[in-house]
């Protein structure tokens, strides 16, 4: 038996005993991202990377919530929209601002009442794995 996806308009697929449907996507992301998509914006597009990077800075600013709270907003966001790959590098940026592991799983949790399970599905088990992974 395999887990078979279709991702990216390509079909992939890895036998179950030896990945877990998580650290399968995990993979793939980490296999596909020969280059940081960051980095490729900005090569491909440097004006309009720098302007989104300055709305970036801007958000950064203000002053209404604290930066570990923007981060988990991002989060839940992310979560509804089930983007895997956003969830993977910004559980770690809000781990690193003291986010807590029940934080992170109450954010991608309280996206049921919006999505129902298909962000919790496709994110959760992505982001608890990267929360525990990552370094304090």
């Amino acid at each position: 038996m395999a887990i078979r996806l279709w991702v990216d308009n390509r079909h992939c697929s890895a036998p179950v005993s030896s990945l877990s449907l998580n650290d399968f996507i995990l993979s793939y992301l980490m296999m596909n991202d020969k280059k940081n998509p960051l980095e490729l914006f900005e090569q491909e597009a440097p004006e309009v990377s720098n302007a989104f990077n300055q709305l970036i800075e801007a958000l950064k600013n203000t002053t209404g919530l604290d930066a570990k709270t923007k981060q988990l907003i991002y989060i839940g966001i992310k979560a509804v929209l089930g983007d895997v790959r956003a969830i993977y590098y910004h559980v770690a940026m809000a781990k690193q601002l003291g986010a807590t592991r029940k934080e992170i799983r109450d954010t991608i949790l309280i996206t049921l009442t919006v999505n129902g399970l298909s962000g919790v599905a496709a994110c959760l088990p992505v982001a608890l794995n990267v929360y525990d992974e990552a370094g304090n």
